[in-house]
């Protein structure tokens, strides 16, 4: 695991800074290599820019940390500004309901969550109520349209669910938040922004 220096945090800018500092840690899993994390986001921007309509704010997921913790991270660019969420991720990823990801996929039928780059879509009102749609942009997650992979809010996140359980339920694949969460998440986020979700370590 790499150490992250003030050389390295300072050539991120102080956005990058403040999401490393705002990283949530625990006592199993270790730092999360945030520096490894950014890298890859930064790199995602830069890769399908022709893709973004706005380059301002960049959604983070670091499926390398529990689902009790809020390890959805809104990054703010232009102020530095990072804010945290719960978000759950797919029975087929941890088909044992540890809390933990153990495997990622991007086959139909899955019912796992999926790494890679995202751009948000429109908003919609579903099953789950209002949504935000995805589209995957990487190999690793290009059937997220086809398996209706989006960002909705689900009874199962919750920090008290996080509390009692010390772990949220399960999506089907999908960026399931609290729902006195989703609100300020759809507005963060927004059509046209990058959403990058992977395991750090």
């Amino acid at each position: 695991m790499r150490k992250l220096s003030r050389r390295r945090l300072l050539g991120f800018g102080s956005a990058a800074i403040a999401f490393v500092a705002a990283l949530p840690v625990t006592a199993d899993a270790g730092i999360p290599d945030a520096a490894s994390l950014l890298d890859k986001a930064r790199d995602a921007v830069d890769r399908h820019a022709q893709h973004l309509t706005y380059r301002d704010r960049i959604g983070i997921v670091d499926f390398s940390s529990a689902s009790n913790v809020p390890r959805l991270s809104i990054v703010d660019l232009a102020n530095g500004r990072s804010e945290h969420f719960l978000v759950a991720h797919g029975r087929g990823s941890d088909p044992l309901h540890t809390g933990w990801v153990s495997r990622l996929s991007n086959e139909p039928g899955s019912y796992a969550s999926s790494g890679g780059a995202y751009v948000t879509g429109g908003y919609y009102v579903g099953t789950h109520g209002r949504s935000m749609r995805l589209d995957g942009l990487d190999a690793n997650n290009s059937n997220a349209a086809a398996r209706a992979i989006v960002v909705h809010a689900a009874w199962y996140v919750s920090p008290e669910i996080a509390r009692a359980t010390g772990k949220l339920g399960r999506s089907e694949g999908c960026f399931a938040v609290a729902p006195t969460d989703l609100e300020q998440v759809l507005e963060r986020l927004g059509p046209g922004r990058l959403l990058f979700a992977d395991k750090s370590t």
